[in-house]
């Protein structure tokens, strides 16, 4: 054998080993993409359920917002309604009562003065001592002594 064939064979060998590892690989490539392809397959399966039930779940969640926002409508023109009844009836009744109040209070000041209880004010008692009335608007009328 001469050193062109010894050389020769080392290449083929070398090329024979770098074939079969290139086919090694080929092969674990072909069945990582035939996994890919499934697993793929299986998503797929389970999204397009999952893609309709949210789909109609969005349609509900629409439907009901649609039925709230009519309710907070009706709610809104019911307190509208409600306010102006309000005021309809602090208008109709409010002065009258008032109006009631007062010649209330004026009848029974008058009385009051035609029988003179009105007039005497109730002395108070303090350890044996008679105290004057107490006087209306605190320090302001108060005498100095």
């Amino acid at each position: 054998m001469s050193g062109g064939e010894v050389a020769g064979l080392i290449v083929a060998v070398f090329w024979a080993i770098l074939v079969s590892f290139l086919a090694v690989a080929l092969v674990r490539l072909a069945q990582t993409l035939r996994r890919t392809t499934e697993l793929v397959a299986g998503i797929t399966e389970q999204a397009v359920p999952l893609l309709g039930e949210a789909s109609e779940a969005l349609r509900t969640a629409h439907t009901q917002l649609d039925k709230v926002d009519t309710i907070t409508s009706d709610v809104a023109e019911v307190t509208a309604n409600a306010s102006a009844l309000s005021s309809t009836v602090a208008t109709a009744f409010g002065g009258p009562l008032v109006k009631v109040a007062a010649f209330g209070y004026g009848v029974r000041r008058a009385v009051g003065l035609q029988t003179g209880e009105a007039g005497r004010a109730r002395a108070r008692t303090l350890r044996g001592k008679v105290l004057p009335p107490a006087r209306r608007g605190g320090r302001r009328n108060r005498s100095k002594d």
